[in-house]
């Protein structure tokens, strides 16, 4: 009985240390943007969130429900391109490998950032691979202050192909023509690139599907907010500037919103430009 119970304990311990070690295995490495040594030899990139813009109410999506819809821009104002490489893994699946370019050319610094790649069905049109998590959407109860005090609603969209759609922000570095094209469909690739140079945005209209939040029923002011990478699968040099809002009165309507830190300014106007943009899905 002594040896049958210090066998079971050992192969206890045994599939405890495998399972450790596996954790430590997946575990993300250290992100070497934000090092002050290493990211002076890199070419890092810095994703950042436009605000939402051109919000409009739509009672068509769910039968019953009202959505709020808004647009977005996804923009990289670093160094170096935003480059994802996934590799096939499953049917809908990859996983994905970051790519960071280093100063004065050499080979790249490929990192797993824990970044995977999603083969997503778009309603009306077809199956795409996109960077999973790539962007969150949610809603903010604010206080009489202004003050974010509780997250009552998330948005479906998540999934983003990360591309050169529109050069918004030219600078050095920023290509003239698109390196990263629209999304690739293929259902038999084995392998992916994914990116969005330096000065360039993924841009997403206000009509485009699942670019809403469900606002039924919902009265007073809110913090209409969308993250550009909440989970860090694009290690960046500053990880602090992916989200921007629009403060909104429920129901909505254009116009001034008359809550804290509303001021007079007009959330469906905001970045209405970019409505004129030719969207390349």
């Amino acid at each position: 009985m002594r040896t049958l119970t210090r066998l079971a304990i050992s192969l206890a311990t045994v599939a405890l240390l495998a399972t450790t070690a596996g954790v430590a295995h997946a575990a993300k490495p250290p992100n070497p943007c934000l090092d002050p040594v290493q990211r002076k030899a890199l070419l890092c990139p810095d994703l950042v969130m436009k605000k939402p813009y051109g919000l409009r109410l739509d009672g068509t999506v769910v039968k019953g429900r009202l959505v709020l819809r808004a647009g977005n821009s996804i923009d990289n104002v670093g160094r170096g391109p935003a480059e994802l490489f996934g590799v096939r893994t499953s049917r809908y699946y990859m996983r994905a490998r970051q790519r960071i370019y280093r100063r004065g050319g050499g080979r790249r610094l490929g990192i797993r950032t824990g970044a995977r790649l999603y083969f997503k069905y778009v309603a009306g049109q077809t199956r795409y691979w996109k960077f999973l998590y790539a962007a969150k959407f949610e809603l903010w109860r604010l206080n009489s202050n202004g003050k974010r005090v509780k997250k009552v609603k998330r948005g479906p969209k998540v999934s983003y192909c990360l591309r050169d759609l529109q050069r918004t922000r030219p600078r050095a570095r920023s290509p003239r023509s698109r390196v990263y094209p629209a999304c690739n469909t293929n259902p038999a690739t084995r392998r992916v690139r994914l990116g969005t140079s330096v000065g360039w945005s993924d841009i997403y209209p206000a009509t485009y599907p699942e670019q809403y939040l469900d606002v039924t029923g919902l009265r007073g002011c809110f913090a209409y907010r969308h993250t550009a990478d909440p989970r860090n699968g694009v290690y960046e040099s500053n990880e602090r500037n992916n989200t921007a809002q629009v403060i909104v009165r429920l129901p909505f309507r254009p116009g001034p919103q008359n809550c804290p830190l509303a001021g007079a300014s007009d959330p469906s106007k905001d970045y209405e430009e970019a409505e004129e943009y030719e969207y390349g899905y």
